[in-house]
């Protein structure tokens, strides 16, 4: 079914001890703004974590039946290790025109042709109908801007980035244990935040959701994606996250009802003591101002 709503969402979560999105830039220090402190997570690493949860929840080996009956809609494109011109290579097989990847041809411009493969990998893969992807940098199959957009996470508070020095008592090579004298005690370091509370806007599009056949099935697994994908990844180097907020704003046009940042001014996550030093998620309260919402739009607490 697809969607006759635009929708805006607000998505908080938080982490403990740990580095949500690290700069490999800066040593793989938390990413931060260099002007206010605040900590940042970027619109790629959220994505990331949805395209997991769905690659995991969706078994890839088998074909899945969605809620309108088509098959193998759950695939994701953009994943470790994948070669995407392979993918690629997939769509025009899936469209009966695998000789159009021999010779000139298989960098194709533009014909009718990409444009079938782009609906074929629209169709096969969530990651491209829910955010969209380049994907005529080889074999081409077009272009596809997604209805689900994020932007950076950014935190509500300024962070504190830590230095940790660790050790392994171990060494990798002989060569190591040579120059360490008979003490195999290596050093190392990491990073991570105390305590930081983090906010993220997003956007559906049903205009463009028509255009990739992004339906009311994919958006139920949107929302589950972003309630539970930090349950689903946990590592040493992440401590503890969890979503803490998940606030949709339902509009009952497909061009919305009200401003997106009118919506979002709604949520405000407030220190219940400005002066304290913040380590929990209890240091905060959330005000969500329900009343007098625009007509046309309501609000959905999925989280919070």
């Amino acid at each position: 079914m697809t969607l006759k709503n635009r929708y805006d969402f607000v998505l908080l979560f938080d982490v403990k001890d740990g580095n949500p999105n690290g700069d490999p830039d800066a040593g793989n220090l938390p990413r931060v703004d260099a002007e206010t402190g605040l900590g940042l997570m970027t619109d790629v690493a959220l994505k990331r974590k949805v395209r997991n949860f769905v690659s995991m929840t969706r078994d890839q080996s088998e074909v899945t039946e969605s809620l309108n009956g088509d098959k193998k809609r759950f695939e994701i494109y953009v994943k470790e290790k994948a070669i995407l011109n392979n993918q690629n290579k997939r769509a025009y097989v899936g469209i009966g025109k695998p000789e159009l990847l021999e010779g000139e041809d298989k960098k194709r411009k533009g014909g009718n042709a990409v444009e079938e493969a782009r609906q074929w990998m629209c169709k096969n893969f969530y990651d491209v109908r829910t955010f969209g992807a380049v994907m005529s940098t080889g074999i081409n199959c077009g272009q596809v801007r997604g209805p689900v957009q994020l932007t950076f996470a950014r935190s509500i508070n300024p962070i504190v980035a830590l230095e940790h020095s660790i050790t392994r008592m171990a060494v990798a090579t002989e060569v190591e244990a040579e120059k360490q004298s008979g003490d195999n005690r290596t050093m190392g370091r990491k990073f991570t935040v105390p305590y930081g509370l983090y906010v993220a806007h997003g956007f559906i599009s049903a205009h463009l959701a028509n255009q990739t056949d992004f339906g009311e099935d994919d958006l139920e697994l949107l929302w589950q994606a972003l309630e539970s994908m930090f349950e689903h990844d946990r590592s040493a180097a992440r401590g503890e996250m969890a979503t803490r907020g998940l606030y949709v704003f339902k509009h009952n046009s497909e061009l919305g009802n009200a401003p997106a940042h009118s919506l979002f001014a709604r949520i405000q996550p407030k220190l219940k003591n400005e002066n304290s030093i913040v380590r929990d998620f209890s240091d905060y309260t959330v005000m969500v101002d329900e009343a007098d919402l625009p007509q046309g739009v309501t609000l959905q607490r999925i989280v919070g």
